[in-house]
């Protein structure tokens, strides 16, 4: 067992936004420290700037709204084809058929905001930009494992019932066989 990080502050808010231009698109802060159990960043839209529909198809996020204005659009289930960057600021411009219409909220420091699992979600900056913290679980690390499954196309596999014999159930190797390799029994014509 490692040793147990002992609390400290990490970055003062008011710093970070205070150091951030009126352009400044992206992550001002991640959390970096080893041995956590969560991911923490503050994030920064420009004016005008938008994070497109996307979803987060495994973790629940909490969005704390920190200065700006903007707004959420969401609702809905989402499928994972339609997952985009998140809640990053990295995503690029979108057209509006790619934003969540189903329901709006607008967003002023203080707000704070759960975006559940699964769920379609796109935030749009108002005049002023929009800086944000999330916070979630930490993602899992990429590992090596077993592939999806993959479902075949063409249907069932061929019949073999013409192979096997019926007294001992063996099944004939040979494509071409009439009777039983192991006990000489007529195998069924097929």
């Amino acid at each position: 067992m490692g040793t147990v990080p002992e609390p400290r502050v990490l970055a003062q808010v008011s710093e970070l936004t205070e150091g951030a231009s009126g352009e400044q698109r992206g992550a001002l802060w991640r959390l970096a420290v080893d041995q956590r159990q969560l991911d923490a960043n503050v994030i920064r839209l420009p004016p005008g700037a938008r994070v497109t529909a996307h979803l987060e198809a495994r973790l629940d996020v909490l969005l704390y709204v920190i200065e700006g204005s903007g707004h959420l659009a969401g609702g809905g289930d989402a499928t994972p084809e339609d997952g985009a960057p998140g809640p990053s600021g990295q995503a690029d411009e979108a057209d509006e058929a790619d934003d969540v219409n189903e329901a709006q909220a607008a967003l002023g420091p203080g707000a704070l905001v759960w975006l559940p699992h699964g769920s379609r979600r796109a935030l749009s900056a108002g005049a002023a930009g929009l800086t944000y913290l999330t916070v979630h679980r930490r993602r899992p690390g990429l590992s090596i494992g077993a592939p999806a499954p993959v479902e075949r196309a063409g249907g069932e596999a061929a019949c073999l019932s013409h192979r096997v014999c019926v007294e001992c159930g063996r099944l004939a190797p040979e494509t071409d066989a009439r009777y039983c390799g192991r006990c000489g029994t007529a195998l069924p014509e097929h």
